[in-house]
């Protein structure tokens, strides 16, 4: 499918978000200060807090729904007064679905594809039949040479009969298009990560066909098969589809996650793994080695660091 470009970002809810930001910067990460949406009128924060690891292409979003961290700065939802009820009804609703998944477990239930034309993969579904809640537009923060400023970007969430809006049985899970903007800035990352590039979607042994079918549906069908030593595989072999998620059935030996399906972990790229090994054991972080790829478990997920090809 010409539509899907890989993944925009994945979601990491934590249930506090001054440690996960604790974690992930001794992990090597730039992390950006946190945010949380401020609507016009309202005394008290609406909605959730969150930030952002960024690489060029895409990021991991850390998002909360609990306290807001000392620092976090507020970002003005502007709309009209007749928008405003909609704008906030939204915002509670997003903050609703974040607590209902935390209630789940604490880890990742957020994956997003990319598209560089959302109003075709809003046909696509709706010709196959898909349910989603239509293509909504918002503005994004970039950094920039000049500064940060915002930026549009229009995104889509898919639906699944028998639950809220804009959920399916795993989590959030969609599609985003930015704007393109020449001059946006990306971090450098300590642990040498330069990109997002995966995530794996376990699922109950009986429900693989269908989950698998359903992936297909949303962002085409695998395309190449992943490494032996891919993370927490299962025995059974998976391959990606092209948003970069792969789904096989949860493994018997633990490493799963709590509820089934789940995503159970991301993976990003990185320039040099025994670099990125010994930043991790510098600061104490514990890793398991398997080949080309380290793994680490952060706060109910597993972000695999993988030595990018050539």
């Amino acid at each position: 499918m010409g539509d899907v470009n890989g993944l925009h970002h994945v979601g990491h809810i934590v249930r506090d978000m001054d440690e996960a930001m604790e974690r992930y910067r001794r992990l090597g990460f730039t992390v950006a200060e946190p945010a949380y949406p401020e609507l016009p009128g309202m005394a008290e924060p609406v909605g959730v807090v969150n930030t952002h690891v960024y690489f060029p292409g895409g990021f991991v979003e850390l998002v909360s729904a609990g306290r807001v961290p000392a620092g976090a700065r507020p970002i003005p939802l502007r709309v009209p007064d007749d928008k405003l009820p909609g704008l906030t009804a939204a915002v509670r609703a997003t903050a609703a679905n974040i607590a209902a998944f935390l209630r789940r477990f604490q880890g990742l239930h957020i994956v997003i594809a990319d598209t560089p034309d959302i109003d075709a993969v809003a046909a696509r579904l709706t010709a196959a039949g898909v349910g989603h809640g239509g293509v909504h537009a918002v503005q994004r923060p970039v950094e920039t040479a000049t500064g940060t400023r915002m930026e549009p970007a229009r995104y889509l969430e898919l639906s699944h009969p028998g639950l809220p809006a804009g959920r399916v049985p795993e989590g959030r899970v969609g599609f985003a298009q930015n704007a393109p903007v020449d001059d946006e800035r990306h971090p450098e990352h300590a642990n040498g990560a330069t990109a997002l590039t995966g995530c794996l979607l376990h699922v109950a042994a009986p429900d693989l066909a269908e989950v698998r079918r359903r992936y297909a549906t949303y962002f085409g069908p695998a395309t190449q098969a992943t490494a032996p030593d891919s993370a927490q595989d299962s025995a059974q072999a998976a391959a990606p589809d092209r948003a970069g998620v792969t789904v096989t059935s949860a493994p018997q030996s633990g490493g799963a996650p709590p509820a089934l399906p789940g995503f159970a972990g991301f993976t990003v790229s990185v320039r040099d793994l025994d670099a990125t090994v010994r930043h991790l054991g510098g600061n104490g972080v514990a890793f398991t080695r398997t080949g080309r790829q380290a793994a680490v478990p952060v706060l109910g997920t597993t972000i695999v660091f993988r030595q990018e090809a050539g």
